[in-house]
């Protein structure tokens, strides 16, 4: 296996804003050589030249620290309807805006960037009809999208299974289908962006909260998968402190078995962990990004070093095919 120990860099969201602060953190505090950078830290929305600018600033202090970006996505600030927008005007927009995203991406030196991937209203949501135009509308614009990444160099794009409907990839079922959907006519291919504590817990279907079940069906898809400690009400992204590891569901070793089993040869794990601007929780961050670090590392070491199990499950052909309802 080859797996890697990485991190989102939302924790430095109006934190760390400039790039030798939070390239340092990863680096020299966190011991860490890659990343996912989020759009909040460097929106595409702002002047070009602001962004190219900054763009260097970046790719510098990444390059003197040794930190590569290996992917790019959407965070906080933008977790918004985009491409599921109801009024066309706006999807538009925000067809253009990943465009200049993922162009900031390739500059960045990213191989692969990506979102969830689209936000219903509660209306559209609410009506099947409305539902279904809406997520072939998502998949018209993916499409479109990776015809645009594949011209400028990206490897592949990903989106986020999420935890209600109306966000969309909210089961393994779900998500399955939103892939099957955009299996055809896409330029590079449309991966996942897997999360060890999203999924409906409303489903009916317990493997949808079980982070094990995920990786075990859809793990082959999933170049990253964002971790971070899981409690029973799913409430927040918890740190891998002593405090949350006491409650939580989350053991890098029973993880790391699960991808083993699955036969996943190469992953990142990227630590994607948010604090509350409220004390004593912004004081902290630094301080259990590092003790989440040192959760992690020798068993992604330990997992490093042994081969794939000869007597692992052969999961190369995805089960089951194609969604009822395939867009055109």
């Amino acid at each position: 296996m080859r797996i890697a120990l990485g991190i989102s860099t939302g924790f430095a969201i109006n934190r760390f804003p400039e790039p030798d602060d939070w390239v340092s953190v990863v680096a020299d505090e966190l011991g860490l050589d890659t990343v996912q950078f989020t759009a909040d830290l460097l929106n595409p929305f702002m002047p070009e030249d602001v962004v190219a600018r900054q763009a260097d600033k970046i790719r510098n202090e990444c390059e003197h620290k040794g930190v590569r970006i290996e992917t790019t996505f959407t965070s906080a600030f933008t977790r918004v309807n985009h491409l599921l927008h109801p009024d066309e005007e706006i999807q538009r927009v925000w067809v253009d805006w990943f465009k200049k995203f993922f162009r900031l991406s390739y500059d960045l030196g990213a191989e692969g960037t990506g979102s969830h991937f689209g936000i219903m209203s509660v209306r559209d949501n609410a009506d099947p009809a409305a539902r279904e135009r809406r997520i072939c509308q998502g998949v018209a614009a993916w499409r479109e999208l990776a015809e645009y990444g594949a011209a400028i160099g990206l490897n592949y794009l990903m989106f986020e299974p999420m935890s209600v409907p109306r966000e969309v990839g909210e089961t393994i079922r779900a998500t399955q289908d939103i892939l099957d959907r955009c299996a055809e006519g896409f330029a590079i291919p449309m991966l996942l962006c897997l999360d060890v504590d999203h999924g409906d817990l409303e489903s009916g279907d317990p493997r949808d909260t079980d982070p094990h079940a995920w990786i075990r069906e859809l793990g082959r898809f999933a170049p990253c998968i964002h971790i971070k400690q899981s409690l029973p009400d799913k409430g927040g992204h918890y740190p891998f402190t002593a405090e949350y590891n006491a409650q939580g569901t989350i053991v890098p070793e029973e993880l790391l078995a699960t991808m083993r089993r699955a036969r996943i040869e190469e992953c990142t794990l990227l630590l994607e962990i948010s604090h509350r601007e409220r004390r004593p929780a912004d004081a902290t961050v630094v301080s259990d990004l590092k003790e989440s670090v040192a959760y992690w590392r020798s068993a992604v070491e330990a997992a490093n070093a042994g081969p794939l199990r000869d007597d692992a499950p052969d999961l190369s052909t995805p089960e089951g095919g194609p969604g009822s309802d395939v867009c055109p």
